[in-house]
C-alpha cells in the first residue's frame, strides 16, 4: 500500500458519487419522506422496491448536508433540566408524598394508600386509605397532617411526582392557603421521588404483606395503621444510623447515638484485642437533600 501522504489514491469503488449525493437529498425532503428519520426512510423505500443507500449513508450525507436536524411533527427530544434541590435541617421542612395502590382480593380493584413521609427523620406524618384517587381527599389530609404536627407557619416544602391528584386543582389551592411550597419531579423522570418510593418498597416487602390482596377496606386501614406503628415506633432506619423515625422526628437520635457510643468504647477498653479499627459509626445523620447534585448519593441516602 502506497503510504505516501502527498500520493493520489483510486478513489473506492463503493464511494457515493455526487450525483447519488443529491438524489438521496432530493428523496430525503420529498414531502412524504421529509418527516422520516434514515432510520424509517430506507426500509420504506425498499418497501417500494427502491434502494439508494444504506441507512449509514443516508445519516452520513445528510449530516454532512445539516439536514440531520429532527425529522418529524413531534418535538424534538430535549434534556431534562436539573431538578430544583430542597435540604433538610430538621423535621417538618421537607416532606413527601405518593400515592400507592393496594390490591384486593378482587381482580381488577384495589384501594388507594395516601402517604406522607418526613424526609428528614423518615417518620410517617400522615397516612389514609381510600377507595379512590383524588386531589380532594389529599388536600384534606395534608391539612390535618400539618395539624398534627404543628408546622403552619413554618416554610414547608412538599415533594410529589406529577400525577393528577398531586397536580389537582383543589390540592393547589389548599397548599398555597397553608402556605406550603410545592415541588414536583421532572416530567418522564421516574427517580425523582425516592424517598417515597423506598417507603412504599419497605411496606410492600413486609413479611405480613397479604400477597394475595386485602379482604376490604377495613382490613387494608388495620394492615396500614399496624404497618406505620411498627415503621414509625420500632423500625431502626439504616439511613438514619439506626435509630427509628420518631426517635429522629423528636431530635432524641443525637442522645441515643451518644449513649451507643459509649456503651461500645467501654466494652473496646475492657476488651481492645477484640477491635482491629474504630468503633462503629454513631454519629448522627446530618441535613438531607432532595435532588442533590449527586443523584446516586440521593439513592443511596433514600434506601
Amino acid at each position: 500500500m502506497d503510504q505516501r501522504p502527498l500520493a493520489s489514491r483510486p478513489v473506492p469503488a463503493n464511494k457515493i458519487s455526487e450525483q447519488e449525493t443529491q438524489v438521496i437529498l432530493a428523496v430525503s425532503n420529498e414531502p412524504q419522506y421529509a418527516s422520516l428519520p434514515p432510520s424509517q426512510l430506507v426500509p420504506t423505500l425498499l418497501d417500494e422496491g427502491i434502494y439508494l443507500a444504506s441507512e449509514a449513508s443516508f445519516y452520513r450525507i445528510l449530516k454532512a448536508h445539516n439536514q440531520l436536524h429532527h425529522r418529524g411533527r413531534s418535538k424534538a427530544p430535549t434534556k431534562t433540566g436539573k431538578p430544583t434541590s430542597h435540604t433538610a435541617s430538621g423535621p417538618n421542612q421537607l416532606w413527601s408524598w405518593d400515592i400507592t395502590y393496594l390490591a384486593s382480593r378482587v381482580k381488577g380493584q384495589f384501594y388507594y394508600l395516601y402517604l406522607f413521609e418526613d424526609i428528614y427523620s423518615r417518620k410517617i406524618v400522615g397516612y389514609e386509605v381510600h377507595d379512590r384517587e383524588c386531589g380532594e381527599l389529599a388536600a384534606e389530609l395534608v391539612q390535618r397532617c400539618m395539624l398534627r404536627e404543628q408546622s403552619f407557619n413554618k416554610p414547608l416544602v412538599l415533594h410529589s411526582d406529577n400525577g393528577a391528584p398531586m397536580k389537582a386543582l383543589t390540592m393547589k389551592a389548599k397548599l398555597e392557603e397553608l402556605g406550603v411550597l410545592s415541588s414536583y419531579s421532572r416530567p418522564r423522570v421516574s427517580n425523582d421521588n425516592p424517598y417515597s418510593e423506598a417507603l412504599f418498597r419497605t411496606l410492600k416487602y413486609r413479611p405480613e404483606w397479604p400477597s394475595s390482596g386485602f379482604a376490604g377496606l377495613t382490613e387494608a386501614r388495620d394492615w396500614v395503621e399496624n404497618f406505620v406503628v411498627w415503621y414509625n415506633e420500632k423500625h431502626k432506619h439504616s439511613k438514619i444510623n439506626f435509630v427509628t423515625p420518631a426517635q429522629r422526628h423528636a431530635g432524641q437520635d443525637g442522645g441515643i447515638l451518644l449513649n451507643r457510643k459509649k456503651v461500645i468504647t467501654a466494652a473496646k477498653k475492657a476488651k481492645p484485642y477484640r477491635w482491629s479499627g474504630d468503633i462503629r459509626n454513631c454519629e448522627p445523620v446530618g441535613s438531607v437533600t432532595l435532588n442533590p447534585d449527586d443523584i446516586q448519593s440521593e439513592s443511596d441516602q433514600a434506601a
